[in-house]
């Protein structure tokens, strides 16, 4: 007989701790996971790097790692606002805390059709998830890198013909109302139209002289872009707060342009 094997092992995480400190936010980082995510064309099969922890009472001397891990083992579901909030639930009862948060971060594609060829290509973004439960209050944040082409006001005006544009990052962090569903797409629409151009993946020369002329014809400087992209948030009753930022790649300078701003204001 085992009588190792049949004796019980110490929980050193569940004694107790005398040096009265409350730590915040304690539990795993950087975690790769393959996680599944509604797009428009459905599900996307995607891979995450993710943030997960609680917090742990002064009187408890660690939290129990391997329940993070156990809690994504048993999660197979297609994320969103509603599922991550359900995620959120179960890793607080897991690891008997209070409060916690999660933050998952992935590529996210978008499949498009060029805007003349009609040819289609995958586009890459940018996606943020992001539930914090405060012990009172549950958020959710979902967050888009979308990459868009600005033309610069000013170089289209004091130039005899032609202007500098750039490519172009936004990011939109929009934080639900209680009970809001928002597609991911939705955010995206709202970066792309608020660009002077937005992106493919693929262009054949038709496409290349619309985004081209297209361009020219909606100079913007980065201030306008994350001015409009915020009139159309705070028009959005699923909206409860957001953070926009644009970062231009300048195409004359060696440093880029910034701006950004949150709301509602």
């Amino acid at each position: 007989m085992n009588m190792i094997a049949k004796t019980p092992l110490p929980d050193v995480q569940s004694s107790a701790d005398t040096r009265n400190m409350v730590i915040q936010r304690v539990g795993v980082k950087s975690v790769t996971y393959p996680v599944r995510v509604a797009a428009p064309e459905g599900v996307q099969s995607t891979v995450a790097v993710i943030d997960m922890d609680v917090r742990l009472p002064a009187d408890v001397k660690g939290t129990h790692m391997s329940r993070f891990l156990e809690g994504l083992e048993d999660f197979d579901t297609p994320l969103s606002a509603e599922t991550l909030a359900t995620l959120m639930d179960e890793m607080l009862e897991r690891l008997g805390a209070d409060s916690g948060t999660i933050e998952m971060r992935m590529p996210y594609f978008v499949r498009k059709s060029a805007p003349v060829s009609g040819v289609s290509s995958l586009l890459d973004h940018q996606l943020t998830l992001r539930a914090q439960h405060d012990g009172q209050r549950l958020s959710i944040t979902q967050q888009i890198q979308t990459p868009v082409t600005s033309l610069c006001p000013c170089s289209k005006e004091i130039s005899l013909y032609g202007a500098h544009n750039q490519r172009s990052h936004i990011i939109i962090a929009a934080t639900l109302a209680p009970g809001a569903e928002l597609p991911v797409q939705d955010l995206i629409d709202i970066a792309e139209t608020s660009a002077s151009c937005q992106l493919w993946g693929l262009l054949k020369r038709p496409d290349e002289k619309y985004v081209t002329e297209r361009a020219y014809e909606n100079p913007k400087f980065v201030e306008d872009l994350v001015r409009d992209i915020a009139v159309a948030l705070s028009a959005d009753p699923r909206v409860a707060r957001y953070e926009v930022s644009s970062e231009n790649f300048e195409s004359i300078h060696n440093h880029s342009a910034f701006a950004w701003l949150s709301g509602p204001q």
